[in-house]
């Protein structure tokens, strides 16, 4: 079984200060500590799976194209510093068009990546900036840890690294 580090998208991994939605890539900014973090824990044997709700999709800000551009986005930044994610699970729905069973607070991501990946859920985290994420990481049986929003992940990283 393997070990894994959750992260939610906006807030945790990129800023979403100023910005409802963040799709363009030009609004794009890691939070202090992600990168470095994220290539230290994919050292240190964790995968890395982004859980992300993407309900502007389903509102019609913005395209599942737009997302998807925005995560390779992304991905070719943390690869220039040799960190990468191993998987992204975004849910395009909301909840004020019609329910779904993938967004959080549902552990329906983190439920599918744990089959995917046969992840030690004891050996697991969710680290995120809103409730729902706490939510979603408690019901699928793995410890969440609460940030502020946009805030540096250092700490945090270096707390379960020690463990």
């Amino acid at each position: 079984m393997k070990k894994a580090i959750f992260l939610d998208r906006d807030g945790t991994i990129n800023s979403d200060e100023g910005h409802y939605y963040i799709y363009k890539v030009e609004d794009f900014v890691f939070n202090p500590g992600v990168i470095d973090g994220i290539r230290r824990l994919n050292e240190a044997g964790y995968l890395i799976i982004v859980v992300t709700n993407q309900g502007g999709v389903a509102k019609g800000e913005y395209t599942i194209e737009d997302v998807d551009n925005l995560h390779a986005h992304m991905c070719k930044e943390l690869e220039k510093h040799g960190a990468h994610v191993d998987k992204i699970y975004y849910c395009p729905h909301h909840s004020s068009i019609a329910p779904c069973k993938c967004r959080k607070p549902s552990p329906y991501m983190i439920e599918q990546a744990i089959r995917e990946f046969d992840i030690d859920k004891s050996a697991s985290w969710l680290i995120g900036d809103g409730s729902r994420d706490i939510e979603a990481a408690e019901a699928a049986g793995i410890r969440g840890i609460k940030i502020p929003k946009n805030s540096d992940l250092t700490p945090v990283i270096d707390s379960i690294l020690k463990q």
